[in-house]
C-alpha cells in the first residue's frame, strides 16, 4: 500500500511540472517596438512610436509629444548669422564700454623750508623757483592803420613788426617820422598820423612805457608844445602832448593835429569842439589845461 502512494505521489508531481512547462512554451513575448538598426542614436531622433517614456512626457500637451525640431538648411545658417550678429554686437559694447586710462596730472612742485629749533628759516634749503621764459611784449599801435589797438609781439620785435602785427599802415599815413628799426618795449605806443605839411612838425611818434616820445628825428616829440605853465599850446602839441591830456586818447589826439593841419591854426580853445570826437563833456576838462599860442 504504502509504495503505491509512493508511485501516485511521484506522478502527480510530473504531471504538474509538465503542464507549468507547456504554460510557458504556449505564452507570446510582446516585441521591441523600437528596432535594432545597429546604430547609436540619440532617442529624441526617434519617431514617437519608438521613443522611451519619460516622466517629463506625460507633463506636455499630446501635440507637442510628437514635435520634432527640424530646421533645415536655411534656418540652421540663419541661426547661425543670428549668433554671428550677437557676438559682435557683445563684442562692440565690451570695447566701447571699456574704461580709458587718463594720464595723471604732474604733481606741483612744493618747496620746503627747513625750521631750526629756534624758529628761524633756512632759506638756503629752500627750493629756487624755476627762471620762467621771457614773457611777450604788449604794444599799443594806434592812429592810420588798419586795426589799430593792441598786438603781441616777441622780446626784440621792432617798429615795423607792431605796424605789420596792426595790419599795416593805410594811405595817407606818415611813415618817415617813425623809426622802423627801433625796438619796442612792453607797454610802449606806436601813433601813425597823417603826412604833415612842409614846415609842420611831424605827427607820427613812439611813445615808451616811461612816457617820453620822440618823433622821426629822434628829439622828444614834446619840446615846444607846452609851457611852463603846464597847459598845452594847440598850436605846436604834438599827438604824444595831446594823448597825455585828460580825456583825450591816441585817436582823438589825432584828430585834433589833422584838424590843425587842415583848416590852420587854432584862434581859440573853443574850436576843440569843432574836431570829431570831443564833445562839451571832454571840451570842459581840458579847457584850463590848453591854450593857443
Amino acid at each position: 500500500m504504502g509504495g503505491n502512494d509512493d508511485r501516485a505521489h511521484t506522478v502527480a508531481r510530473l504531471n504538474s511540472v509538465r503542464r507549468q512547462h507547456d504554460s510557458a512554451r504556449d505564452r507570446v513575448v510582446p516585441e521591441d517596438p523600437r528596432p535594432d538598426t545597429g546604430s547609436i542614436e540619440p532617442d529624441w531622433l526617434l519617431p514617437q512610436a519608438q521613443r522611451a517614456d519619460t516622466p517629463w512626457s506625460a507633463l506636455l500637451p499630446s501635440r507637442w509629444r510628437s514635435a520634432r525640431v527640424n530646421p533645415g538648411k536655411q534656418g540652421a545658417l540663419a541661426m547661425a548669422a543670428a549668433g554671428v550678429f550677437v557676438v559682435l554686437v557683445a563684442g562692440f559694447a565690451v570695447v566701447r564700454d571699456a574704461p580709458t586710462p587718463a594720464p595723471a596730472p604732474p604733481l606741483a612742485v612744493v618747496a620746503t623750508d627747513t625750521v631750526d629749533t629756534d624758529g628761524t628759516v633756512d632759506a638756503g634749503d629752500a627750493v629756487d623757483p624755476v627762471p620762467s621764459g621771457e614773457a611777450e611784449l604788449v604794444v599799443s599801435v594806434v592812429g592810420l592803420v588798419t586795426r589799430p589797438g593792441l598786438v603781441r609781439l616777441q622780446p626784440g620785435s621792432r617798429v615795423a613788426d607792431a605796424l605789420a602785427a596792426a595790419g599795416g599802415a593805410v594811405d595817407g599815413a606818415d611813415l618817415l617820422a617813425l623809426n622802423m628799426a627801433a625796438r619796442v618795449a612792453d607797454g610802449d605806443q606806436i601813433v601813425v598820423g597823417v603826412v604833415p605839411p612842409e614846415a609842420a612838425p611831424p605827427v607820427s611818434s613812439t611813445t615808451s612805457e616811461i612816457g617820453a616820445s620822440t618823433d622821426g628825428s629822434g628829439v622828444p616829440a614834446g619840446v615846444g608844445g607846452s609851457t611852463p605853465g603846464g597847459t598845452v599850446d594847440l598850436n605846436a602839441a604834438t599827438v604824444a602832448e595831446l594823448d597825455a591830456l585828460p580825456g583825450v586818447g591816441p585817436v582823438t589826439a589825432t584828430s585834433i593835429v589833422s584838424w590843425r593841419e587842415t583848416n590852420g591854426r587854432f584862434a581859440t580853445v573853443d574850436q576843440l569842439a569843432e574836431v570829431d570826437g570831443i564833445g562839451p563833456g571832454r571840451l570842459a576838462k581840458i579847457r584850463d589845461l590848453v591854450h593857443v599860442g
